[in-house]
C-alpha cells in the first residue's frame, strides 16, 4: 500500500512538472532602472524583483501584483553569454506601453538574476505563480 501511494505521488509531480513546462509563455526580456511611480502602486516601494506587463499581459490593470517565474532561454544578439542558469520570481507593478507581445519589463535586479545586463534584450518563457 506504501508503494501505491509513493508511485501515485511520484506520478502527480511529474504530471503538474509536465503541465507547468507545456503553459510556459516564450517571450523576450528588457530591464529598466526607475520603479517609482508605478501604473499599479503609484509611488509605493514594491522591491526590486518587478516588473512592467506589455499592454495585453497587463490588460487594464488586471495582472497588477501576479508574480511570474521567468528563465532566460537565449540571446536575442550577438552578446557572448546572455543567461544565467536559474530563474528569478517577479511581481509585476508596472505597464509596459511599448512592450510587444509576451514581452516583460523587468527590473535591473530581476534581468541580472538570469542575464547578462550587456544583452539588453534576452529571449525568456514565463508562467504565472
Amino acid at each position: 500500500m506504501a508503494v501505491e501511494i509513493r508511485v501515485m505521488m511520484a506520478v502527480v509531480v511529474i504530471a503538474s512538472s509536465l503541465i507547468s513546462m507545456a503553459s510556459a509563455i516564450d517571450g523576450t526580456a528588457t530591464y529598466y532602472t526607475t520603479y517609482v511611480p508605478s501604473a499599479c502602486y503609484g509611488f509605493q516601494d514594491q522591491g526590486t524583483l518587478i516588473a512592467a506587463a506589455n499592454p495585453s499581459l497587463y490588460n487594464n490593470g488586471a495582472a497588477c501584483g501576479r508574480r511570474y517565474r521567468i528563465r532566460c532561454t537565449g540571446g536575442t544578439n550577438q552578446t557572448p553569454n546572455p543567461c544565467r542558469s536559474g530563474e528569478v520570481t517577479v511581481r509585476i507593478v508596472d505597464l509596459c506601453p511599448g512592450c510587444g507581445a509576451n514581452q516583460l519589463d523587468l527590473s535591473q535586479q530581476a534581468f541580472s538574476t538570469i542575464g547578462n545586463l550587456d544583452a539588453g534584450r534576452i529571449r525568456i518563457d514565463y508562467t504565472q505563480v
